[in-house]
């Protein structure tokens, strides 16, 4: 599990491609101390394993899947890319809960300036709306973020100077295409209500035959909400 809050940005060194995979050598440019075989580190928001690794830099495997979701196809040598370790137990819980695992690729639609910030707005599938709200979380790129506003298929965040300066975020401008999670509270909530929402109804607004709601607030008391 992650939380969001990028460690540093690192460089890749190669990106070794075989057919539809890639092999990718990444070296940090912050201190990256006492790395381990097999640990997880967040590239870009994309949960990766560490193969082999020397001072300061690691390997790591990126499947066809993998390559298939995200924007890691596209790093090549030189490029950068935002990195954070996985949260061992007792670290400061800083952002929000996040799994290393991308849902869709979000496009830099447009951005504009509001004092020392920069409104970034991009656009989205719009199957993935339903999981963006106003004030909740997304990591776009690996880093956790506020959403100022949204709407079905779009959303808007602010960046402020120092995520600016320590995340790949200067270098977004419109037509970039960056990995995006959405919050997975919301994913659980959804799949967990499913057999109520579609079992109990044939109406797409989730009301029974009787015309009211199957989720009730005594059935969400019953399951911890």
């Amino acid at each position: 599990m992650f939380t969001g809050l990028i460690m540093g940005m690192g460089r890749v060194e190669a990106a070794d491609a075989r057919g539809a995979e890639t092999r990718l050598r990444i070296r940090a440019l912050f201190p990256l101390a006492d790395i381990e075989a097999g640990e997880s580190i967040a590239v870009n928001g994309t949960c990766l394993t560490v193969e082999t690794f020397g001072d300061g830099w690691f390997t790591a495997y990126a499947s066809r899947e993998t390559l298939s979701v995200t924007s890691l196809g596209g790093l090549k040598v030189g490029s950068k890319a935002n990195l954070e370790r996985a949260m061992a137990m007792g670290d400061r819980f800083g952002g929000h809960i996040v799994s290393g695992h991308v849902d869709c690729l979000a496009e830099v639609a447009g951005v504009r300036p509001a004092g020392e910030s920069r409104i970034f707005r991009l656009t989205f599938p719009a199957d993935q709306g339903r999981y963006v709200i106003p004030k909740g979380s997304v990591a776009l790129d690996g880093i956790s973020l506020t959403v100022n506003d949204c709407g079905p298929d779009w959303l808007e965040v602010n960046i402020i100077p120092e995520t600016q300066k320590a995340t790949t975020i200067a270098e977004w401008t419109p037509g970039r295409r960056v990995n995006m999670e959405t919050d997975i509270i919301g994913k659980y909530v959804e799949r967990m209500v499913a057999p109520w929402t579609h079992s109990r109804t044939d109406s797409p607004t989730g009301a029974s035959d009787s015309g009211k709601s199957a989720i009730t607030m005594e059935y969400l008391r019953q399951h911890g909400f």
